[in-house]
């Protein structure tokens, strides 16, 4: 499998396992959302505070598995280096990974407060393997 062939199954797709490594160089593992931007990144939304966003700052490497709704049936897993992107210059990409993954917002203003009032920061994964090659 290749980049492309794991963006998309990452546009259809949006369940996913983050992994990052903690500072004693321990796995640390979250249920996120993921998405594909228009620069062909993994992008994830998380918080300014989380650990996942500490870890990431420590060390860039991350992984990701990205499964169906149904959990059982296709997957990918991709890694790469991650970049942070934070409010201000975020917003815009934000609005595009909530359209991704839930469609059109009710009130565009108040998620806008809200990803100010949450600290909102983007991963941006950019795919250096993926797979699966083999099933089973």
């Amino acid at each position: 499998m290749d980049a492309d062939e794991a963006r998309s199954f990452i546009r259809s797709n949006h369940r996913c396992v983050l992994a990052t490594t903690r500072r004693d160089g321990g796995v640390q593992m979250s249920l996120v959302a993921a998405a594909v931007d228009d620069g062909g990144h993994v992008v994830i939304s998380t918080q300014e505070t989380a650990a996942k966003t500490a870890n990431v700052r420590r060390n860039p490497k991350a992984y990701v598995c990205v499964f169906t709704n149904n959990f059982f049936g296709p997957w990918v897993q991709a890694e790469g280096t991650v970049t942070i992107q934070p409010l201000p210059e975020a917003m815009d990409g934000l609005v595009a990974y909530y359209r991704s993954v839930s469609g059109e917002h009710p009130d565009w203003d108040e998620y806008r407060r809200a990803m100010v009032e949450e600290r909102r920061v983007l991963l941006h994964l950019t795919i250096e393997r993926a797979g699966p090659t083999t099933h089973g």
